[in-house]
C-alpha cells in the first residue's frame, strides 16, 4: 500500500459517488506534489481530483452533479476514486449518458456511491475486513453498502452488482479527507 504523505486529507464528501479502492501503488494521485510546510494547507478533495490529470472524468461528473462544493466542505470524507481508465471500462455510452442534465439524480448516486463519511484509511479498512473474517461492509454516503476484503495485500471492493473493483493507490491525503484510487467504478443496485 501507498501512502501519499505530501496531503493532509483527502477524501470526497459530496462525491460520494467516486469510484475505487485498492491498496496497489501505481500511478501518483496527485502528479503536482511537493513537500507542503506547516503554514501552506493541503488541497481539498476536488482540487487533488483535479490536479492528478487521471480523473478528469471524475471531476466531470461531479461537476455535472453540483457536488464539487459539498466535497471542498472541511468533511472529512473518503472517496474511492475511480481514474478515467476505470470509466472507460463501462459499457459505451455509459458516462455520456450519466453526464446529461436528466440524469442528474442517478449521476448524484452513483457519485455518492463512491464515498464514505469520515477519514478511514487504508489501515482502517484492513482492520475492519480482519476484525470481520474476511469482509467487511461499508456504508457509503447513498446509503447503500459496498463490501472490503483482501486480495493479497490489494484491498478489493464489491459494488451491489457483483464487480470487483482494486484500491490502485491508497490514501492520497487532502484537507478534507482522504482518497483511495480505484481501477473502477462501483455501481449501486
Amino acid at each position: 500500500m501507498t501512502t501519499a504523505k505530501t496531503f493532509r486529507n483527502f477524501v470526497i464528501a459530496a462525491v460520494a459517488a467516486t469510484t475505487g479502492i485498492a491498496a496497489v501503488a501505481t500511478a501518483p494521485a496527485y502528479a503536482g506534489h511537493h513537500h507542503r510546510t506547516a503554514s501552506t494547507q493541503a488541497p481539498n478533495i476536488v482540487q487533488t481530483a483535479q490536479s492528478t490529470g487521471v480523473h478528469n472524468t471524475l471531476v466531470a461528473a461531479v461537476t455535472a452533479a453540483d457536488l464539487a462544493g459539498t466535497l471542498s466542505n472541511p468533511g472529512p470524507f473518503t472517496v474511492f476514486a475511480p481514474t478515467d481508465t476505470a470509466f472507460a471500462k463501462l459499457p459505451d455510452g455509459t458516462v455520456s449518458t450519466l453526464l446529461r442534465p436528466e440524469n442528474k439524480g442517478t449521476l448524484t448516486t452513483v457519485l455518492t456511491y463512491h464515498a464514505v463519511s469520515g477519514s478511514v484509511t487504508s489501515s482502517d479498512l484492513v482492520s475492519l475486513i480482519k476484525r470481520h473474517n474476511g469482509t467487511a461492509t461499508i456504508e457509503t454516503l447513498a446509503g447503500e453498502e459496498l463490501t472490503a476484503r483482501l486480495s493479497g495485500d490489494t484491498i478489493v471492493i464489491t459494488d451491489a452488482k457483483g464487480r470487483a473493483t482494486a484500491v490502485t493507490q491508497a490514501d492520497v491525503q487532502t484537507s478534507n479527507g482522504v482518497i483511495h484510487v480505484t481501477d473502477g467504478v462501483f455501481l449501486p443496485a
